[in-house]
């Protein structure tokens, strides 16, 4: 979560309630929201809801923002699920013993979906990132016990990854891991077998790849990462596991691209995989599934047991209390799509992606790297500006305008050797339709021409738009 600041207290604020004035209007709000102080008393419920609610029409149009990997829109059903679980709380597995059998019931058709060969083990989390860490820890965990069996030492832990997001840098600051990333290179922006070849050790606790990279959306090589593992396990003795982050890819790949080469528990030696819910597995904010190969591979020293109608519940989680309506909606989401549901939703998605590639391929001025291929990658559409080209404006500078017309369309640098070059990302939901998309690409289509006309002003400082945080 951001941290935020409070400002010093620079006035007294009263610590008791004063007189009750006469009763103001139902809609009448007689002074601005506090910001800085706890108020002494409270005001009417209605002219609270319409000024904050007012406030909110300050943010963007979700719909619009096409950046967030986040789904922005749910069926009725599911608000009124939501609504009978907002006071549920999913951690009280005896109090809610219905809610607990439909988390189960989830697990049970993940490990299916992802081709678990026998008895898998998984759990719900917050989000994707929270999965990650699970699946870290327990990676950890068990490279320890291994070095504790061999008689070596535990202190030099490290992992081996493509380009990232946020979630596993903190991961290896916050578990005092080495993180030994991948960067980008012209021509090379997914982590490939021969890189992990490099980069790998008897230390190495297991690698990371990546099915649909936040930065352009490719999915990585998993099965010649894998292959690439099984020969150095056979040369050196190593046995090194891999995680899979499908986050975005784990509800994609199974539905849009079930023919395509093996990334997750077909390959034995992928051992744990995590992936969001509330992204293409389009439940609600937040609610993220991770999964583990077999209970063997989830070490007991890191479960806890809790009591559950007098038998047991084993734990294994960062937070604690949480919301069970996410959890509940995602079950919908399953049983009410299927895997033709899901296959029809995301295979638009892909087309529109695929529709906005072909236009923006269009224009001279732009390179496409990745089109929206269901074969290649989620549905997105990722370009860059053609070497040489000088069209009046940056990639920063279309940002910004299309901001104007309200589009959250975000202009950012990649890593490694390409983090001095703008790119530029539209990432296609469920909501954003072939109509949306035409309406986009004419804004942009506008706003090239408005550049072409009155060209903008070179700035030298303006490296980045947009932070994958």
């Amino acid at each position: 979560m951001p941290l935020h600041r409070s400002t010093p207290r620079t006035h007294k604020h009263p610590t008791t309630a004063p007189a009750a004035p006469a009763s103001p209007p139902e809609f009448l709000l007689n002074n601005e929201l506090p910001r800085d102080h706890f108020p002494a008393s409270g005001g009417q419920p209605h002219a609270i809801h319409q000024a904050i609610a007012e406030e909110l029409l300050l943010d963007g149009n979700s719909k619009q923002n096409l950046a967030t990997f986040c789904q922005t829109w749910e069926a009725p059903e599911v608000h009124q699920l939501m609504d009978l679980a907002i006071d549920k709380n999913l951690i009280d597995k005896d109090e809610y013993p219905q809610t607990a059998e439909i988390e189960s019931r989830c697990v049970r058709m993940l490990a299916d979906l992802w081709h678990a060969p026998g008895e898998a083990l998984g759990c719900s989390t917050v989000g994707s990132s929270e999965a990650a860490m699970l699946g870290g820890m327990a990676a950890k965990w068990r490279w320890r016990e291994r070095q504790r069996a061999a008689g070596k030492p535990t202190d030099r832990p490290n992992m081996v990854c493509g380009s990232v997001q946020i979630c596993w840098h903190k991961f290896a600051k916050y578990w005092d891991i080495e993180l030994r990333e991948v960067g980008m290179r012209p021509g090379s922006l997914c982590m490939a077998a021969a890189d992990v070849r490099e980069r790998v050790d008897e230390n190495t606790i297991f690698v990371v790849p990546t099915m649909g990279v936040t930065y352009h959306g490719l999915y990585e090589d998993v099965a010649g990462i894998a292959a690439a593992l099984d020969d150095y396990e056979a040369k050196t003795g190593i046995d090194i596991p891999i995680h899979v982050d499908a986050a975005s890819g784990g509800f994609l790949a199974p539905f849009t691209a079930p023919d395509g080469e093996p990334w997750d528990f077909r390959l034995p030696r992928v051992k744990s995989i995590n992936a969001s819910g509330h992204k293409f597995g389009l439940a609600p904010l937040g609610v993220g599934w991770v999964m583990w190969r077999t209970p063997a591979d989830l070490p007991d020293d890191l479960v806890f047991h809790v009591s559950y109608l007098g038998g047991d519940m084993p734990t294994f989680q960062i937070n604690f209390s949480r919301p069970a309506g996410q959890v509940i909606s995602q079950y919908y989401d399953f049983v009410r799509l299927g895997r033709e549901g899901y296959a029809a939703i995301h295979g638009q998605a892909h087309a529109v992606a695929q529709a906005c590639a072909a236009e923006l391929a269009s224009h001279d001025c732009f390179r496409i790297v990745h089109d929206g291929d269901p074969a290649k990658g989620i549905p997105a559409v990722v370009w860059t500006m053609v070497d040489g080209a000088s069209p009046g404006f940056t990639l920063y500078d279309l940002a910004d305008r299309l901001r104007m017309r309200g589009w959250q369309v975000p202009a950012y640098p990649f890593t490694g050797q390409l983090a001095g070059q703008a790119f530029q990302r539209i990432l296609v939901r469920r909501d954003f339709n072939l109509e949306m998309a035409d309406l986009l690409m004419r804004d942009l289509r506008t706003a090239v021409e408005h550049f072409a006309a009155h060209p903008a002003a070179p700035d030298a400082s303006q490296t980045h738009g947009y932070s994958h945080t």
